[in-house]
């Protein structure tokens, strides 16, 4: 047993005492190395997928030509058209300019709660106790869903 564990030390030094060779490739994983690809194969593919995009390419260009056919003259008259029948220009811009900021500050605040850790799951959470509610309440039942297709019909006129 004491020469088992002297021929186990004197191996374990002489692994540490020896010196390392400097490894030329470095890899993170214990995986083993893939085969080379052969050029052959990627170029026919490489080919194939290009003759591919082409046709797909020119099938759509076709395709768009053909159901394309309002011109851009017409579209800029109809637009200065209804431009001009505005009355009011200055609200009409001052609500886009409006809804523009909205937009703007709404995406800000979403982005803002989202990095909440725990908030977006418990909207989520809130939302979907939201539309069991309301399939509860108004889809569910015969006589509920009656009356909501009235209340939707009624805004509706």
């Amino acid at each position: 047993m004491a020469t088992a564990y002297a021929a186990a030390t004197s191996a374990a030094a002489t692994a540490v005492l020896l010196p390392r060779l400097p490894n030329t490739t470095t890899r993170c994983s214990a995986l083993p190395l893939l085969p080379p690809r052969l050029p052959s194969t990627s170029a026919f593919f490489t080919s194939f997928k290009h003759l591919s995009e082409s046709r797909r390419s020119s099938v759509f260009q076709i395709k768009a030509s053909e159901e394309t056919s309002v011109d851009a003259t017409e579209l800029f008259d109809d637009l200065k058209g209804k431009w001009d029948a505005v009355e009011n220009k200055s609200t009409v811009i001052l609500y886009g300019g409006g809804a523009i900021v909205a937009i703007w500050v709404s995406s800000i605040v979403v982005g803002a709660i989202n990095s909440v850790p725990l908030l977006p799951k418990i909207m989520e959470l809130v939302g979907l106790g939201y539309t069991g509610w309301f399939v509860y309440r108004y889809l569910l039942f015969k006589v509920t869903f009656n009356s909501y297709v009235q209340l939707v019909l009624s805004l509706s006129k």
